[in-house]
């Protein structure tokens, strides 16, 4: 790719991120993983802890002279409730949390930009809670839960929680999807 960048998002699970994002024309990659916490190497165990301060993360890889930083992220705010405090709806925890895991300045403006915009149109009822934070080491999740969504579209998590959403993205975004 002639203009690859790194975004680090956190938007409750990681299936469904991932799994949006990688459908999208210009992503290269999404991994599921973990970032922000305290601990080396951590597992999908030691962050549902809650203790380790870990999210639950999706490092995309894209073409920004496909797809903008800025539109990446109206994806991550259209995939998720930005103004749920350390949660999803039934996923509690500060592994659940909003948050944009900036890798340079740039990135860091133009999600504070974003936020405030969306806060003035009032798009949610609720202020925006998502953290805009330096990136972190990224740690990839586990391999089963790479393309989760994929693998276990059966998955009682995924036909009510997960799948909804994705077919809900994809409906609304169908002219920015890889036809591959």
């Amino acid at each position: 790719m002639a203009n690859e960048q790194i975004a680090i998002l956190g938007a409750g699970c990681f299936w469904c991120i991932e799994s949006a994002l990688n459908r999208v024309q210009g992503v290269k990659s999404a991994v599921s993983g973990y970032s922000g916490g305290h601990i080396t190497n951590p597992t999908y165990k030691d962050i549902c802890t809650g203790t380790s301060n870990h999210a639950e993360v999706v490092k995309v890889t894209f073409d920004a002279d496909i797809l903008t930083f800025e539109m990446l992220l109206n994806f991550f705010f259209q995939l998720h409730d930005p103004t749920q405090l350390n949660r999803q709806g039934n996923d509690v925890g500060t592994q659940y949390r909003s948050v944009i895991f900036y890798v340079d300045e740039q990135q860091k403006l133009t999600a504070e930009q974003l936020i405030s915009e969306l806060e003035q149109q009032r798009v949610w009822p609720e202020p925006i809670v998502t953290e805009v934070s330096p990136a972190q080491t990224f740690y990839p999740a586990e391999d089963y839960h790479q393309d989760y969504v994929n693998n276990n579209p059966q998955q009682p998590y995924c036909q009510f929680v997960v799948l909804p959403k994705l077919n809900a993205f994809l409906h609304k975004y169908s002219d920015y999807l890889k036809t591959d």
